[in-house]
């Protein structure tokens, strides 16, 4: 078996791109069938994001596996594959476990060291389990992942001041208008974007601040987390009277078609009043026609490069900390990886000898005499397991423990041969 990961992201694909490629939660126990239906891929798990779309596999073919998973991107998507490739990066085995840990500890987002991308790893972990994606491999690496995730942020600096895309929103907002406590500010969506958007915003000074949700109950439990500031709640369908009103909006919802366009704009809005919009939604909430209106400015995910890139230099000095610590986690998967090899042989050994002490304690309460096994029989067969353990343990834990690969299989070799084990570890080769 090997792990594979294909996907594009901000590095690779304009958000025009990434908007047609993104896999919304509600699609993602569909798209897991679909790609579990391919012949080659074992076990499939996939990270969905407004700055990325990562899918990992687990393949007894790797090519093929790989051309399943870019096969599936073209007819999700509609892109062809010649159009498709170009985006696409494709990243094979400990090159795709280093991806994950970094990935996971913030250090290929676009806002280096930002916290949101643990709890999407962490989400599509849970995902993958849920809709039977993720296997007994893809399990393994990625608690590692979310292992050396954690490790980065307690154990380097990097965290420290390091922003969301939220916050890289609010900061471009407020080197826009200088003063965002004179705005009239409205945010249409409740979510964990949204949250972050408020948190920043009052720590900005921001005082006049509407939330637009489908529903009221969420932007109810938005808004008691900021219980000193004054936040005004409405139904999405007041968004336009609501907009009309404001002079910056920011849009971070679910919709995968845009909420705001040019026509819609130009029917509430007075005659050049100035507006501005900042879509951090990927797809997005906005239509690219709300540039053609003079008097409006909008902002998408792709326009906040500017603003992490002021504060990207001190945080890549960060991420040198955090490299060391990632090492060590692929190093720990890895040497979990690599003892897979050792299961059928440790398994061959375990059956025998298990099986020759049921043999052996059959014979022995026969000779002991129905009345004496039926009294002692639960204490005899926990002493022989005991024994069977204890001889079993160290041959086991010194063969998963050897790194060296030759002498490994110079080790499972001659256990074979010394136990006559050749035939048991045929059938158990799919583990290697």
């Amino acid at each position: 078996m090997n792990i594979a990961v294909v996907g594009l992201s901000h590095k690779t694909a304009s958000v025009e791109v990434r908007e047609k490629l993104s896999i919304p939660e509600p699609q993602i126990e569909s798209a897991i069938a679909a790609l579990k239906s391919y012949p080659h891929i074992e076990e499939i798990a996939i990270l969905s994001t407004c700055n990325r779309l990562e899918i990992y596999l687990v393949t007894s073919e790797t090519e093929q596996g790989v051309r399943e998973v870019t096969q599936f991107l073209s007819e999700h998507s509609k892109l062809p594959l010649h159009h498709l490739r170009q985006h696409l990066f494709i990243l094979l085995h400990q090159d795709s476990v280093m991806h994950l840990m970094r990935v996971a500890a913030g250090l290929d987002s676009l806002v280096l060291g930002e916290g949101q991308i643990l709890a999407q790893v962490k989400n599509t972990h849970k995902l993958g389990q849920q809709y039977d994606g993720i296997g007994r491999i893809l399990n393994r690496l990625f608690k590692q992942a979310l292992t050396a995730g954690k490790r980065v942020r307690t154990e380097t600096s990097i965290g420290t001041g390091a922003v969301s895309i939220s916050s890289a929103a609010v900061e471009l907002a407020q080197m826009k208008v200088q003063n965002l406590a004179a705005c009239r500010v409205a945010i249409v969506g409740a979510g964990k974007m949204s949250k972050l958007l408020v948190q920043h915003l009052v720590s900005k000074g921001a005082a006049q601040i509407s939330i637009l949700n489908r529903s009221l109950r969420r932007s109810e439990e938005l808004a008691s987390q900021f219980p000193d500031a004054q936040i005004q709640l409405h139904l999405l369908s007041e968004m336009m009277p609501v907009i009309a009103q404001s002079d910056i909006v920011f849009t971070s919802t679910s919709a995968t078609e845009p909420l705001l366009d040019r026509a819609k704009l130009e029917a509430f809005l007075v005659p050049n009043q100035p507006l501005m919009l900042f879509d951090i939604s990927v797809p997005r909430n906005v239509h690219v026609d709300v540039n053609e209106l003079d008097h409006v400015q909008a902002f998408n995910v792709d326009d906040l490069k500017a603003v992490v890139a002021q504060n990207q230099e001190s945080r890549r000095k960060m991420a040198m900390e955090a490299e060391g610590l990632l090492e060590e986690e692929v190093e720990a998967f890895d040497v979990w990886w690599r003892s897979l090899e050792t299961v059928p042989t440790i398994n061959s050994l375990r059956e025998k000898i298990e099986t020759i002490r049921e043999q052996e304690l059959e014979k022995a309460l026969s000779r002991l005499g129905s009345e004496f096994a039926e009294r002692h029989q639960e204490v005899i067969e926990a002493m022989t397991r005991g024994i069977v353990n204890k001889i079993l343990h160290d041959p086991m834990v010194q063969l998963r423990a050897q790194q060296d690969i030759e002498a490994r299989r110079h080790a499972m070799e001659t256990l074979r041969m010394l136990f006559n084990l050749e035939t048991e570890s045929r059938s158990s080769e799919q583990y290697s």
